[in-house]
């Protein structure tokens, strides 16, 4: 069987201010080293490759946890917000309201101006759980909340509309399994990093 637990990177400053953070190369707030402060994946996953988006947040937290050898893996960096990137949803809601509604309720397509979609994202996710499913055994992945968002879509068949099908705690380990296809199926979500 071939399990894959996905972590989101730890808290940055645009994180606390509640900013849309997708390309944009933040690092780690001091919060968010704290947060990581004496843990550690749980003992079931030594052993198992680790995988980090190229973005420096990720990198930071795969470091932290003691893994500063973790892949490099493109397919793990985070939406392209385009024009909305850095800015607060809230504020922009607020300003586009008619217009951010719309674009909200595609789901899957839903795009900031000059952005990347969700579906983009699942695609090229996709494309890296086949190879990971090919390769066997147990992976980790740090990476960020969309690309966790997309491996909820395609194990639970959620076109990303409304509310997701199961609500995550954005500082534990989500793991699950890839069939023989590599669509995934939760094993394991919410499970918390484990303290040294």
């Amino acid at each position: 069987m071939t399990r894959i637990a996905f972590l989101r990177h730890a808290r940055t400053a645009w994180n606390l201010d509640g900013r849309l953070q997708g390309r944009a190369d933040i690092p780690l707030a001091p919060e968010g080293r704290a947060d990581l402060s004496g843990r550690r994946a749980p003992a079931d996953l030594d052993g198992a490759p680790w995988h980090v988006s190229p973005l420096l947040r990720a990198r930071e937290t795969a470091t932290l946890l003691g893994h500063g050898e973790a892949r490099v893996t493109p397919a793990l960096i985070e939406i392209d917000h385009g024009a909305f990137e850095g800015r607060r949803l809230a504020d922009i809601r607020t300003e586009r309201t008619a217009a951010m509604a719309e674009l909200e309720a595609l789901g899957l397509d839903y795009r900031g101006p000059g952005g990347e979609s969700p579906r983009e994202v699942r695609d090229r996710v996709a494309g890296w759980l086949r190879e990971v499913a090919a390769i066997g055994g147990d992976h980790v992945a740090v990476c960020h909340k969309t690309v966790i968002r997309v491996v909820l879509s395609l194990a639970y068949d959620w076109d990303m509309r409304g509310k997701p099908p199961v609500r995550l705690d954005w500082t534990g380990l989500h793991i699950f399994a890839l069939d023989a296809a590599a669509r995934p199926a939760p094993l394991r979500l919410d499970q918390p990093l484990e303290r040294t």
